[in-house]
């Protein structure tokens, strides 16, 4: 019954919502507010919104600025319909001022330029997010409100779609927090870095002996070869993570969305003709700052200043730690508890290799080569 489990568990991953192992959905919204005005922007992506108004009229699936044009009154009211300011109670009406589009590193966004007002001189400014939860329920809104010299940000979600943000004195703790459940979010719905994190530990209860697989006979020896896994795939992406998200560093998404397919697939790969068994720590790192460039698109794209970039960076990136810290505590025990038999070998090991490995191709063909395989 355990084994069963194990194994379904295997599956679901591969097999789950694999559309979903590209970027997550995140829009950006920039307010700036000053005495009872309120000016921003708000990035969302195209892709969303073809799946909210419908932008490809051709049906070519390829987004032209005249068909975004053509949109604009929809997009807007889609937009506005959808957030909603307020200050003390009183609601603060906003407008749609201009249209443009601009790249961020997973595609092109609409990029909308906002107005607003309120009837007296904001202290605190209530937020009313709701953007495509009703589509896509894994969606984010991630938003920077600055305030004369003070900044401050917060992300919108399902259970936190209305917030009440400070302006005078905004909180760090709040932010840091925020970041953290992010950065955890963003790792549980990573199909592509969890598959990628489970092919390396698949192999961490056995030992290549002969050519042949054997239990390892002690539940420490399995947990000392994980740490050695983590810790290299944590500091290698803990290092490229922190020099994207500062700008230090920038490689296209769409190579590095490929990279990441193709170091899930030959991770996969490695458990069923085992050419680098004992050196997966330094797989782990090789890959792992790939993986960095991921994480680091959704704080890169966000545009905060630097002192509140470097709080959300750490906040994110200790999120994204218990996050996978979750996943090996609830993987390893059970897998210790099968490694013997030949059913984990094969079954588990083996045949949830094949599949992560079959999946991964398909992710680094949509990637590399921009097409649609997978709904």
């Amino acid at each position: 019954m355990i084994a069963r489990c194990l194994l379904l568990a295997i599956l679901f991953l591969g097999c789950a919502l694999p559309a979903q192992a590209h970027k997550a959905s995140d829009s950006y919204l920039s307010l700036a507010v000053q005495g009872e005005r309120i000016e921003g922007q708000w990035d969302i992506a195209l892709r969303d919104l073809e799946m909210a108004v419908g932008l490809d009229a051709d049906g070519d699936a390829a987004i032209t600025w005249d068909e975004v044009r053509t949109r604009h009154e929809a997009i807007a009211a889609y937009a506005l319909a959808r957030l909603h300011l307020s200050s003390e109670g009183a609601a603060c009406p906003l407008r749609v001022t201009g249209h443009l589009v601009d790249t961020h590193t997973d595609g092109a966004y609409a990029v909308l330029r906002l107005q607003g007002a309120c009837a007296k001189p904001v202290a605190a400014l209530g937020v009313d997010y709701g953007l495509l939860f009703d589509i896509d329920p894994q969606h984010k809104g991630l938003l920077r409100l600055t305030h004369g010299a003070a900044t401050s940000t917060a992300i919108f979600a399902p259970d936190a779609s209305s917030q009440m943000l400070q302006l005078a004195a905004p909180s760090r703790w709040r932010q840091f927090a925020d970041y953290v459940r992010h950065g955890v979010w963003h790792i549980w719905i990573g199909f592509d870095h969890i598959l990628f994190l489970v092919s390396l530990l698949l192999p961490a209860v056995l030992v290549r002996d002969g050519g042949h697989w054997r239990e390892r006979e002690t539940l420490r020896a399995s947990i000392v070869d994980v740490l050695k896994i983590v810790t290299a795939f944590t500091l290698a992406h803990s290092l490229t993570l922190s020099l994207a998200a500062l700008g230090a560093l920038s490689l296209p998404s769409r190579l590095v969305e490929s990279a990441i397919a193709a170091s899930v697939m030959l991770a996969a790969l490695n458990n069923l003709w085992p050419l680098a068994h004992r050196w997966r720590a330094l797989v782990a790192f090789g890959f792992g700052l790939i993986h960095g460039f991921g994480f680091a698109s959704v704080l890169a794209d966000l545009g905060l200043p630097q002192g509140a970039l470097v709080l959300s960076l750490v906040g994110f990136n200790v999120g994204v730690e218990l996050g996978q810290l979750a996943i090996v505590a609830a993987f390893l025990p059970l897998a210790y508890l099968l490694r013997r038999g030949a059913f984990y070998r094969r079954v588990v090991l083996g045949g949830g290799s094949a599949l992560i490995a079959l999946l991964a191709m398909v992710w680094l063909a949509e990637r590399a080569l921009d097409l649609k395989l997978l709904a």
